[in-house]
């Protein structure tokens, strides 16, 4: 892959976005969010690649993946004004499909363009899929981390807001109370990812972000997530009580020592 096919790529993708304008303003808050999304994990993904040593041909090829990994997002929200895969598509899925339909990827050698495809297709699934292709594997990591990290942002700006302020697509359905189910706690205490079936109220899922720091897969990933106090930032916004504060404390520990060491 080449600078010049990620600017064409880059090209593509504005062009892309431009064909879901919505009229309604609350509406196109949602795709400008994701518009923002994707610009931020390609400087997720351009850092972590950098920071990790990869080659010049491996950084082109991780940003290319950063920029399309959401793009099943776009048609996803015009048709079920939603991105909640479980009441409408996986939007991985839909990206991929979208990609080779329009065959965006044509210009890129057989095996660039099969990673750039399954990093899209399984980008959001539960854990990394089983495959053979270390290559494969590498992009699927960073681009899982990339995602991560800014899909952390999104949230937290949505806990931090005022209700005017919330983009309405964020909200996942779930109560928002002071309460929070205490089973969760179990797999997070045993660094465990916390499956998002067990979910209740809005205290649940953070939980469940909190445990996302158990499936990063590189030490500048780790680096940026402390630099930008996330752990802190959602800890402040749930109750107070010791096992959360234990728990708090177990991922902090957690992230620091796979800071340093890896």
């Amino acid at each position: 892959m080449t600078e010049s096919d990620l600017l064409f790529f880059k090209d593509w993708f504005s062009e892309f976005c431009m064909t879901f304008c919505l009229k309604d303003k609350k509406e196109q808050k949602n795709i400008t969010l994701k518009e923002e999304h994707t610009g931020l994990v390609c400087e997720n993904i351009l850092a972590i690649a950098n920071g990790e040593g990869l080659e010049a041909n491996q950084v082109l090829l991780a940003q290319a993946i950063a920029l399309f990994h959401d793009v099943g997002r776009f048609p996803q929200y015009a048709k079920y004004r939603s991105f909640k895969d479980s009441a409408s598509v996986n939007h991985g899925l839909l990206g991929a499909n979208t990609l080779i339909e329009q065959k965006v990827l044509d210009r890129l050698p057989a095996s660039e363009r099969e990673i750039v495809i399954d990093a899209v297709k399984f980008h959001n699934s539960f854990s990394i899929a089983d495959m053979a292709d270390p290559d494969k594997i590498l992009f699927l990591k960073l681009i899982r981390d990339a995602d991560k990290l800014d899909i952390w942002r999104v949230f937290i700006g949505y806990y931090e807001s005022t209700d005017e302020e919330k983009p309405e697509a964020i909200s996942l359905g779930l109560l928002d109370t002071p309460s929070y189910t205490a089973e969760i706690l179990q797999p997070l205490m045993e660094r465990q990812i916390v499956s998002l079936a067990k979910l209740q109220t809005l205290n649940d899922f953070k939980l469940l972000q909190l445990s996302w720091i158990y499936d990063l897969n590189f030490t500048t990933s780790y680096r940026l997530l402390i630099e930008r106090d996330y752990i802190n930032r959602i800890a402040a916004t749930l109750p107070q009580t010791d096992e959360i504060q234990k728990a708090v404390a177990l991922v902090q520990t957690y992230a620091q020592e796979k800071s340093k060491n890896g």
